[in-house]
């Protein structure tokens, strides 16, 4: 099957270290073990193509220029029409898959104009997140963007329930929304092995956004490390936060015992887990909680033990004390208490760790995501041509 992946958000580096380009890679990845043929279509590529991508055909589309946001956003809308005539020109396609972006309606549109499955993948309110985190100035051109595409797509791929609540309030048919949960690519991690280390060491991966609970997790460790002197908190990434991050570890004299490491590559990120003997998702108490955490996934399949916030899609994956510890959003003390007792009990932190890994196995690997996207497609496929319209899919 000839597949057209779209990615028309210039802030998706394909190729490169964000959650969003890991995800973008691991789709797309899931598609070729399946022997599928996948043109990518994108405006900002970033790093070299991985060797085991380099059967992915590349079609550059124009990049937006760094002008005024106003104007650049114009511009984003105004691109719908080369990926229209980029598709054309790289056709026949069997699907098109796309991630959905402000201002992006393109491919969906030409799927529906050619009668083939158009699947969107939507993993965030990108609207509300617009306006609340960065600036938004044609509010309602994203809006009538956002009705146009989700009526467009055959099937809406929505990675949590408030993400699918967010969605449903545009579309005509909300049963197209389908919930499918982030994964991981297990074979990248090791489980978890019980080594002594000179220090025991709370770890915490991600971007460092605002919502991601940094302060919470610097109070928390704080307040544990003054009870157990012989601890270390390492924070991988690099973000919005990591000045005024390091500006509260300077202040709270933790220096010699708080590691930021800034940004690291991809295939960095397993190694460092193996110095964690603690992995934390300290999400701070939030009305919409509509991610579906890469960070979590990760530290499951490499058999650590878990302490989370009891919140949205992470009760879903986590069961408190079968595979890793919850906490409620934002309690400072329960996160202390939380890695205190992991501190005290080996046993307890390898048992959590195996059913962890266990669970990803079992439900979240990025090859299961995969198989339910062709299997939505399959269905896609059956309903586009009950309806009448030229169809050729086939499913590896």
């Amino acid at each position: 099957m000839r597949i057209a992946y779209v990615c028309a958000d210039s802030g998706v580096p394909i190729f490169g270290q964000k959650g969003c380009s890991i995800h973008v890679q691991e789709i797309m990845r899931g598609l070729l073990k399946q022997n599928h043929q996948v043109h990518l279509f994108s405006p900002r590529f970033g790093d070299e193509q991985p060797d085991d991508l380099q059967a992915i055909k590349l079609h550059e589309l124009l990049p937006i220029p760094k002008v005024a946001q106003g104007l650049r956003e114009k511009i984003a809308l105004s691109m719908n029409s080369e990926i229209d005539a980029a598709l054309d020109y790289a056709e026949p396609f069997h699907l098109v898959y796309e991630r959905y972006s402000l201002w992006s309606y393109g491919g969906m549109e030409y799927a529906r104009k050619k009668g083939i499955p158009g699947i969107l993948e939507v993993n965030a309110p990108l609207i509300l997140e617009q306006q609340k985190h960065r600036s938004l100035v044609h509010l309602q051109e994203a809006q009538t963007v956002a009705i146009k595409v989700f009526n467009a797509a055959t099937t809406i791929i929505a990675v949590s329930d408030e993400v699918k609540n967010y969605v449903s309030q545009y579309v005509n048919n909300p049963d197209k929304i389908k919930v499918i949960p982030n994964g991981v690519n297990a074979d990248r991690f090791h489980p978890k092995k019980i080594t002594p280390h000179a220090y025991f060491t709370v770890g915490f991966v991600g971007s460092l956004k605002p919502w991601h609970g940094l302060p919470i997790l610097l109070e928390a460790f704080e307040q544990f490390h003054h009870q157990y002197p012989q601890s270390r908190l390492l924070i991988i990434g690099k973000g919005p936060e990591s000045d005024r991050l390091q500006t509260e570890i300077n202040q709270k004299n933790l220096n010699s015992v708080v590691q930021l490491t800034g940004a690291v590559p991809p295939y960095a990120i397993p190694l460092l887990l193996e110095q964690m003997d603690v992995a934390v998702a300290p999400y701070p108490p939030l009305d919409r909680f509509y991610f579906s955490p890469l960070k979590v996934y990760e530290y499951m399949a490499a058999g650590l033990p878990v302490v989370a916030s009891n919140i949205g899609q992470i009760s879903d994956v986590i069961k408190h004390e079968n595979n890793g510890l919850l906490c409620p959003p934002g309690d400072i003390n329960a996160l202390s208490k939380a890695f205190a007792r992991l501190m005290r009990s080996p046993q307890l932190r390898h048992q959590l760790g195996i059913s962890a890994r266990q669970t990803i196995l079992d439900h979240y690997t990025w090859d299961q995501v995969v198989e339910k996207i062709l299997k939505l497609a399959k269905e896609a496929g059956r309903r586009e041509k009950g309806e009448g319209r030229k169809i050729n899919i086939k499913v590896a």
